[in-house]
C-alpha cells in the first residue's frame, strides 16, 4: 500500500511538472495571430490606400511599417502566400521607397526598409534595395550620430542597419548602429535617454529630469520603452553571435526586463505610465505586446532565466488575448499615436485608435516569439 501511494504521489508531481512545462498552445497562438491579422487585411484590402485621420498620409509611414514587421514575423512562422503577396503589393505600390523622399535621415521614414530587406532575402532583386541602400549608405558615410533623438526611432532604425550589415557582410553597419544607439542612450538630453538606475528610458529630452510625473516619479512611457526592448531583441536575432557590441545589447535587454517585471500590473498588462499608475494608469496593448516580444526573445535565446520570466509573459499574453483581442480580431486598449501617457486617452476595450496598424504589428511580433517557445 505504501509503495502504491508513493507511486501515485510521484505521478501527481510529474503530471504537475509536465503541465507547467507546457507553456503555450502553439496552435492557439497561431490562430490568435491569424485572427487579428485577418481583421486588418480584410479592412485594408488595398495596400496602397492612403491613411486618413486628422490628415491624409501615404501608407508607407512608420505605423504601417511596424505592421509589416509583424506580418513578416507571422509569415516566417507560417509562410502563407497571401501574407507574402500583401507585403509585396505594399512594397511595389511605394516603389520600395520611403515617405518624404528616398533619402532620409528620419528613422520613421526608413522603417519600411525592414520589410523591403526581408522580401529581398526571400527573392533577391536589386530594385527592392535601391532606395534602402541609398539612405543607409548616406547615414553610414556622414558623421552625424544624433538622428535618433526620440526612443521610438531606435526600433524604426536599428534593425535596418543590422539587416544591412548581415546582407553586405560589412561590420561598418554594425559600428554605425552602435554609435547612434550609444548617442541616444548616453548623450541626448542632459545625460542620455537611458536611466541605468531604473533600467528604463525617457522618451526624449522633454522628459528627462527635472520633468516628473504627478506622483513625483520619472516619466517612463510604456510604448516608448517597448520600442527599445523590441529593437534590442530584433537586432540580437539578426546580428551574428560574434558581431561587435552584442554584449551591450544583451546587458541592456536584461536591465530593462528586470525593471519591467517590477512594474507589471496584477492583470498582466503594463500601465501607460510605468512609474505612475495614477497618471492614465489603465492597461495598454502596444507597450504590453512589445514587452512580451522582448522578454520572450530573452527566454528563447537563453539571455533571461525561464523560471523568472516565463510567468511574466504568460500572464501578459493571456491578458492580451483575453482582454484586448476581440472575437473579430480587433485589438482594444490600444493607445493612439503620441509621445506620453496623456496622449490618446482615455483607452477602452472598444475604442478605435487613430491608427490600428502599429498595435497589430506589435501583437504579431509578440505572438511570433511566443510561438517559438520550446
Amino acid at each position: 500500500m505504501k509503495k502504491l501511494l508513493l507511486f501515485f504521489a510521484i505521478s501527481l508531481i510529474y503530471s504537475g511538472t509536465t503541465m507547467a512545462q507546457q507553456t503555450f498552445d502553439r496552435s492557439l497562438v497561431l490562430k490568435q495571430m491569424q485572427l487579428a491579422n485577418g481583421y486588418f487585411m480584410d479592412k485594408w484590402p488595398d495596400t496602397g490606400k492612403t491613411i486618413i485621420t486628422n490628415k491624409e498620409r501615404p501608407s508607407n509611414i512608420w505605423t504601417r511599417g511596424v505592421y509589416y514587421e509583424g506580418l513578416m514575423a507571422l509569415h516566417e512562422i507560417y509562410p502563407k502566400e497571401a501574407y507574402y503577396n500583401y507585403a509585396y503589393s505594399w512594397s511595389e505600390f511605394h516603389k520600395w521607397g520611403f515617405n518624404s523622399g528616398n533619402t532620409t535621415r528620419n528613422a520613421d521614414n526608413y522603417c519600411a526598409a525592414q520589410t523591403y530587406i526581408d522580401l529581398y532575402n526571400l527573392e533577391p532583386d536589386a530594385k527592392k534595395l535601391k532606395n534602402t541602400k541609398a539612405t543607409i549608405n548616406m547615414l553610414l558615410n556622414t558623421p552625424q550620430l544624433n538622428d535618433w533623438s526620440w526612443i521610438d526611432a531606435i526600433q524604426m532604425g536599428m534593425p535596418v542597419f543590422a539587416k544591412m550589415g548581415v546582407l553586405e557582410k560589412d561590420n561598418r553597419y554594425f559600428e554605425k548602429m552602435y554609435e547612434m544607439y550609444l548617442f541616444s542612450r548616453n548623450k541626448h538630453g542632459d545625460h542620455g535617454l537611458f536611466n541605468p538606475k531604473d533600467g528604463l528610458w525617457w522618451r526624449d529630452a522633454d522628459f528627462d529630469p527635472p520633468y516628473k510625473e504627478p506622483n513625483g516619479e520619472d516619466c517612463y512611457w510604456s510604448r516608448g520603452n517597448g520600442w527599445v526592448i523590441a529593437a534590442l531583441a530584433k537586432v540580437l536575432t539578426i546580428i551574428p553571435e560574434n558581431a561587435p557590441h552584442r554584449e551591450q545589447y544583451v546587458k541592456d535587454l536584461k536591465a530593462m526586463s528586470e525593471a519591467l517585471v517590477k512594474v507589471q500590473r496584477t492583470d498582466g498588462f503594463w500601465n501607460v505610465s510605468l512609474h505612475d499608475p495614477t497618471n492614465f494608469g489603465d492597461k495598454e496593448t502596444s507597450g504590453t505586446a512589445l514587452f512580451v516580444y522582448g522578454i520572450a526573445y530573452g527566454i528563447n535565446s537563453g539571455i533571461l532565466k525561464k523560471e523568472t520570466y516565463l510567468p511574466v509573459i504568460q500572464k501578459a499574453w493571456n491578458a492580451l488575448t483575453k482582454e484586448s483581442l476581440h472575437e473579430n480580431g480587433f485589438l482594444g486598449f490600444l493607445q493612439s499615436t503620441g509621445k506620453e501617457p496623456k496622449d490618446g486617452q482615455p483607452l477602452s476595450y472598444d475604442k478605435i485608435p487613430d491608427f490600428e496598424d502599429y498595435g497589430l504589428g506589435c501583437f504579431l511580433l509578440a505572438g511570433s516569439e511566443i510561438y517559438k517557445m520550446k
